[in-house]
C-alpha cells in the first residue's frame, strides 16, 4: 500500500505511543506531532476508513495488523537512518528525526538493508528505540515512565518520545540515554520531578517532559 508521508508519521507516532505503558489517544497523538485535535481527529477517520487503525468506545486507538506491519517497517526505516545520522555524520540527538524523515521516503528495502549492515546493525536509534528486526522485539520490557517514578528510587533512562521541541529540551537539560538518576521528589500541582545524577546535580524536568522519558 502507498500511503502519504503525513499518513505515515501518523502511523509511526501510534507505533511508538502503543508501547509507552498508556493508552493511544487523540490528545497524546496531537501532542506529539504538535498538531490540532481536530487534524488529528480528521485523520484517525481516514486512517480507520483505510483500514489501518481502529478506535474502541473509550476513543483508545490501535494499530490493524496491516497498520503494524506498515508501521514497523517505517519504524525501522526511519530508526536506521537516525543511526547513521547520529554516529557516521555527527548529528544531535535533536536534529536525526526531521533528517531521517525526509531520507525514509525515498529508501528502498535493498538500500536499508545495505545501511543497516554498513552501521553493524544497530540493536537501538539514537533515543533508545529498538529497531525492528535487530532485536528480540519491538521494544524493552518493564520500562516504565519517569513521572511515575516514587521519590526516592533510582532509574535508567532506556528511551525517549521522538519530538523535536522536546528533545531540544532533553538537550539543554543535559541528559542523555544511559544516564543514571535517582528521583528526589515530584513537586506539587503539577510541579516538575527532581532528579539527581551521578554528579550530584539536581535538576528539574517538567512534568509533561517527565512523561516522555522512560526508564528502568
Amino acid at each position: 500500500m502507498t500511503i502519504s508521508s503525513n499518513k505515515e508519521n501518523y502511523l509511526k507516532t501510534i507505533f511508538e505511543l502503543s508501547y509507552d505503558q498508556r493508552k493511544t489517544t487523540n490528545k497524546n497523538i496531537a501532542d506529539i506531532l504538535q498538531v490540532s485535535a481536530p487534524s488529528v481527529t480528521e485523520m484517525m477517520a481516514n486512517l480507520t476508513k483505510s483500514g489501518l487503525v481502529t478506535h474502541t468506545p473509550y476513543n483508545e486507538i490501535s494499530l490493524t495488523d496491516e497498520g503494524m506491519a506498515l508501521a514497523t517497517e517505517m519504524v525501522r526505516k526511519h530508526r536506521i537512518w537516525e543511526d547513521f545520522l547520529f554516529e557516521k555524520l555527527g548529528y544531535g540527538i535533536e536534529e536525526v528525526h526531521q533528517a531521517a524523515d525526509s531520507l525514509e521516503h525515498a529508501t528502498d528495502e535493498e538500500l536499508v538493508d545495505r545501511l543497516n549492515n554498513y552501521i553493524g546493525r544497530p540493536k537501538r536509534c539514537p533515543h533508545g528505540g529498538v529497531i525492528p528486526g535487530n532485536d528480540d522485539g519491538p521494544v524493552d520490557d518493564e520500562v516504565l515512565i519517569l513521572a511515575d517514578i516514587e521519590n526516592g528510587q533510582r532509574v535508567k533512562i532506556m528511551r525517549v518520545i521522538d519530538n523535536h521541541e522536546f528533545l531540544m529540551y532533553f538537550s539543554e537539560l543535559g541528559l542523555s540515554i544511559g544516564e543514571e538518576l535517582t528521583v528526589l521528589r515530584h513537586q506539587p500541582f503539577d510541579g516538575p520531578v527532581e532528579v539527581k545524577n551521578d554528579n550530584d546535580e539536581v535538576i528539574q524536568i517538567s512534568l509533561k517532559s517527565a512523561r516522555y522519558i522512560f526508564v528502568k
